[in-house]
């Protein structure tokens, strides 16, 4: 249990699991800063965790927190990298022996670490103090204030409800979640005067009541930018996912006035991964959401504008301009566009699959339900990285996870690093060559009929929660008519389009396309919605810079 003094001032936290230590810091700290500080210790990650979840519902503000780095079953470095989810502006202290600096500088890219403190940190006037005074000081000249949370309130089966948590997750949109069965819920329905009948029902930090609102709407009100500010850029990147933010992030920073336009949240399929391991940078791995956000910081430090929640519809070439036209009628224009729309999930096609999506049912690894696994049996669909990074993800709170694969192995789509660790998991099973047949339930997901694809026998199996990922399908259906595609959807660029010598029908250009340049000059692709793409994070990443570079060519041309 976390321990503390001094109720109603602002937080300082320290975690170690030896309490003689976890004493003594809290002692030494209180004896400088428990006039004006609240200190709170904790003597495992678990606890210091719960400690913060209940300072961040009270509206608490913490300030520094120090951890140990040898702990057991969460280390210092898994636990500021939880933390940081609930306390991102703390300034992070890692306490380490000398025997641990490696670690603790490896951490400084894996949790963004202020500062590694070396054990014992005798005298405290000379080793300790001067860096929490530093780490204090910067904390207080930052924006550390927490920003009101968005209400929201729903139930708990609501596929709607479900899509409105999940766009403000993703969105990195602060959020506090009511259910409408609970006290509190109906005492905020009530004051917004709703019968509770048509949900979610939202309430925004300045009072607004919105009901049943759609992603546009939510995004205006939420202080999520849905507006260009200009009517002409450099650049127009369509797709928030990495390819999109690589290239939101080259072209801003190489002076290009560019703009992106995501139709959803930031991150593509990526920012729903758990834990991304195999991206180069990382030994430790890193969340989607944690590498979405970053970028997105990134891109919009170099001055691109980022527009959430704005559905494209059409792609025009305008003598030199490049037109591209939104769901409601409006438009703006660039001298050249990077498509990377990215690709979506394959719908389940079994009976019941559709009436159950949202309500147990999930397309991707659907964050803001993990919780809720805790003890359950989970199913997942899909046998590639997505699948198996869920699958690792969840059996961490599930009482067992089942991966579903049409094919005969693992090893065929998914990495080999990924195929041990789900070996080595006790609570992943694995079934092969097997595909859902139906789904069942009244108002949530109870039952699944599985079906083996060789034998063609069924059964039939408990289950609550169910996440897919199967397939690739490319969001290019808004560009029929307007740049070539391969017969799946996925979008001809450079040599492709040129199998045989020649430009293709309507290249009117003296020069062949570059690259990654579609058939229409001046407009490009990168990532996944590209054929034969790699479907990897750093290869998306790079091809966004790719793309970016060869825009500045074809500028230059123009």
């Amino acid at each position: 249990m976390a321990q503390t003094t001094d109720a109603g001032r602002t937080v300082i936290l320290t975690v170690d699991d030896d309490p003689a230590v976890s004493r003594a810091i809290a002692r030494d700290l209180r004896r400088k800063y428990g006039g004006d500080y609240r200190i709170v210790r904790a003597e495992s990650g678990e606890s210091a965790l719960e400690a913060l979840r209940e300072l961040k519902l009270r509206g608490d503000l913490v300030a520094v927190i120090l951890a140990d780095y040898r702990m057991p079953q969460m280390n210092g470095i898994e636990f500021l990298e939880e933390a940081i989810g609930v306390y991102p502006g703390a300034r992070r202290v890692l306490l380490t022996a000398y025997a641990d600096t490696n670690a603790a500088i490896d951490a400084i890219n894996v949790v963004d670490l202020d500062h590694y403190l070396l054990k014992p940190w005798d005298p405290p006037e000379e080793k300790l103090y001067p860096v929490v005074d530093d780490l204090l000081t910067a904390w207080r000249s930052s924006d550390f204030r927490p920003v009101p949370a968005t209400k929201v309130v729903g139930h708990r089966w609501s596929a709607h409800s479900s899509q409105v948590r999940e766009f403000l997750a993703r969105n990195q949109v602060p959020y506090r979640w009511y259910s409408s069965e609970e006290p509190e819920g109906r005492r905020l329905l009530e004051a917004a005067g709703a019968d509770g009948r048509s949900l979610p029902l939202v309430l925004t930090p300045d009072g607004t009541v919105l009901t049943e609102p759609e992603s546009a709407e939510l995004a205006a009100h939420v202080g999520l930018a849905t507006m260009p500010t200009a009517e002409f850029y450099d650049l127009v990147v369509i797709g928030g996912g990495p390819a999109g933010l690589g290239a939101a992030v080259y072209g801003a920073s190489e002076g290009l006035r560019t703009v992106l336009i995501e139709r959803s949240a930031t991150g593509g399929q990526a920012g729903q991964s758990s834990r991304i391991e195999n991206y180069l940078g990382f030994p430790d791995g890193v969340s989607g959401a944690q590498l979405t956000d970053r970028a997105r910081r990134q891109a919009t430090r170099f001055g691109a504008e980022i527009l959430t929640a704005r559905e494209v519809t059409g792609l025009e070439a305008n003598g030199a301009a490049r037109v591209v036209r939104f769901s409601d009628g409006s438009a703006v224009a660039a001298h050249s566009v990077i498509l990377a729309t990215g690709v979506s999930y394959r719908k389940l096609g079994a009976p019941g699959c559709d009436d159950l999506t949202g309500r147990g049912l999930y397309y991707g690894s659907s964050l803001t339900e993990a919780s809720s696994c805790e003890g359950q049996d989970v199913y997942i669909v899909g046998g590639a990285n997505s699948a198996g990074q869920a699958a690792m993800f969840l059996s961490r709170g599930a009482k067992s996870v089942t991966l579903l694969v049409r094919g005969e192995s693992l090893t065929a789509s998914m990495s080999y690093y990924l195929v041990q660790q789900i070996k080595d998991a006790p609570n992943i099973k694995v079934r092969l060559r097997t595909v859902v047949n139906a789904a069942h339930g009244a108002e949530h997901l109870e039952r699944l009929t599985l079906q083996d694809a060789l034998t063609g026998e069924s059964e039939v199996v408990d289950a609550q929660w169910m996440f897919v990922f199967i397939g690739a399908a490319p969001l290019t259906n808004w560009l029929d008519g307007t740049v070539l595609r391969d017969p799946n959807g996925f979008i001809l660029a450079g040599p492709d389009l040129t199998p045989d010598g020649r430009p293709p029908t309507g290249w009117e250009l003296d020069r062949p396309p570059y690259h990654l340049e579609t058939s229409v000059p001046g407009v490009f692709v990168a990532g996944d919605a590209r054929a034969l793409s790699a479907k990897r994070v750093a290869s998306a990443v790079g091809e966004g810079a790719m793309a970016v570079m060869l825009v500045h060519r074809y500028l230059e041309q123009s």
